[in-house]
């Protein structure tokens, strides 16, 4: 059982039989009646945000969560297989599971997957990667304006904005929350 107190960025409980993750919480004290905790939590199987406040030293049930490393094998369609390390099974996680992550999945690389009941529910992918630039403008000689940016495309199909400097070819770290250029390799 996982108590209130224990709550951080992060933590996954369980809330009216789901797997949530906790997103943002704060002990609240108000001058009169008990302390609370303000929590927003992420139902992980419907995706739903939610509010809730719920009372100090309330106690939850820790979800029936497994991690495990898969390696990304290819695209099929909309979906995304990967094969498990251990057992060499394949499985196919589907898009929205992936969601904006999908875009900086490379081939042949590992990754872990959450599975809740044996069905995948988040992807766990580096905070930066190195992809190469396959396309993207040339820069204009003499265009030195401070920040300036351009798109480019990147191996894995995903655009984002890269400095005017970067060429086809050069291999590029990307933040793979916020998709901002970071440098060259």
């Amino acid at each position: 059982m996982i108590s209130t107190t224990d709550f951080k960025k992060g933590k996954k409980i369980e809330i009216d039989g789901a797997p949530c993750e906790i997103l943002e919480c704060s002990h609240y004290k108000p001058g009169k009646g008990g302390a609370f905790m303000r929590t927003k939590y992420r139902n992980l199987i419907t995706g739903a945000v939610v509010e809730q406040n719920f009372r100090s030293g309330m106690k939850f049930p820790k979800p029936d969560l497994e991690v495990r490393e898969m390696q990304y094998l290819y695209r099929e369609g909309e979906d995304f297989v990967f094969m498990d390390m251990t057992s060499y099974e394949q499985m196919t996680v589907s898009a929205a599971v992936v969601g904006e992550k999908g875009g900086y999945l490379k081939e042949a690389s590992s990754y872990r997957v959450m599975l809740y009941e044996g069905r995948p529910l988040d992807l766990e992918i580096p905070a930066s990667v190195v992809l190469e630039v396959t396309a993207t403008d040339p820069g204009v000689k003499g265009d030195t304006v401070t920040g300036a940016t351009k798109p480019a495309t990147l191996e894995t199909g995903v655009v984002v904005q890269v400095p005017l400097f970067v060429e086809t070819g050069d291999r590029i770290k990307i933040n793979t929350e916020t998709g901002a250029y970071l440098g060259r390799e």
